[in-house]
């Protein structure tokens, strides 16, 4: 499975009992690791047996370190390198499971950067079934890279699979991804902007729906996507469970219930777990089951992107799709 990070980083974990803003504090832990949706696609993908190749955007002093850090865990890295510094990420923690994260945005990308990442990605489609574009993009005006790159997957005959939000969600539609996957508040901010509700999609990333018919806000947005451009799009709601909407139909699937450590990279982990099913051969309902039992067992590991083979095996054979 082929994976694209185009604004990977640095990410530093902070585990503490309460974030108490305006305070000088004390972390209890804190981890620093390789970060980006995509570098946690590739992590979960082990736990379903299935290897990942990784074109990395990897710019300046620090990205040569995040590579490094990459290389240690033995993830199968395309290092590309650009102009700028990678950026960084603080994740703080809280005992009570509440997560608040400091996303920066990262370098623009150049038009001559945007070649380069262009041509990487095409020179490490064969082979692959599946190729998972995951995260952000460099902020700047390539907010349409996903869709030259679901071009360039189709061309391939390879199935394009984008987790992405905001303006490179709104971008990456009329080039008609196979399947997108944005969680249910991302979805309904990009359909606000098609509709010409909002001008723009708000930064808002909440993960659990707050109110609201959950299930029927989720196909409503799942249907809209659709009729964007994409050819299949699920939207996860959070502990409710994921709304998918494709040429053959529309299904639904419960969240089972696990004990939460913590709940970042969920959403990637489902990406993982999608992409490595679909990249296994399996149609896209029980490629979702995999998803969900994936997001499922990261919620209970400490770091984003760990998933419990055991545990996601265990709970697809809980997970049942049920009809709309």
């Amino acid at each position: 499975m082929l994976v694209v990070g185009a604004n990977l980083c640095m990410d530093r974990t902070l585990r503490m009992e309460r974030l108490v803003p305006g305070a000088v504090q004390r972390p209890r832990t804190a981890d620093l690791t390789a970060g980006g949706k995509a570098v946690n696609v590739c992590r979960a993908a082990k736990a379903h047996g299935v290897r990942t190749r990784l074109v990395g955007n990897l710019p300046g002093v620090l990205g040569r370190y995040v590579g490094d850090l990459l290389d240690r865990e033995g993830h199968d890295v395309r290092r590309v390198v650009t102009s700028g510094e990678i950026r960084s990420a603080t994740i703080i923690l809280e005992d009570d499971l509440r997560a608040t994260v400091l996303n920066e945005p990262g370098p623009p990308l150049a038009e001559p950067d945007r070649s380069i990442l262009l041509s990487a990605v095409g020179e490490e489609l064969s082979g692959h079934r599946v190729v998972v574009m995951s995260g952000s993009l460099p902020p700047g005006r390539h907010q349409d890279l996903y869709g030259d790159l679901v071009e360039l997957a189709g061309a391939r005959g390879v199935l394009s699979i984008v987790d992405a939000a905001r303006d490179a969600l709104v971008a990456v539609l009329p080039h008609h991804p196979d399947v997108v996957t944005p969680n249910l508040s991302e979805a309904q901010a990009v359909v606000a902007v098609l509709t010409g509700a909002a001008p723009s999609a708000p930064v808002d990333e909440s993960v659990e729906p707050s109110s609201g018919d959950v299930r029927a806000d989720a196909f409503a947005a799942a249907r809209a996507l659709r009729a964007a451009g994409a050819r299949a799009a699920l939207v996860p709601a959070g502990r409710h469970g994921v709304a998918a909407a494709h040429a053959g139909g529309e299904f639904w699937v419960a969240a089972p219930t696990v004990d939460e450590v913590n709940p970042i990279g969920a959403g990637d982990a489902f990406a993982s777990g999608l992409g490595a099913g679909l990249e296994l051969g399996e149609p896209l309902e029980r490629a979702t089951v995999r998803a969900v039992a994936s997001g499922s067992s990261s919620v209970t590991r400490p770091l984003a992107g760990e998933v419990d083979p055991a545990l996601v095996a265990a709970l697809m054979e809980q997970v049942v799709p049920q009809p709309a």
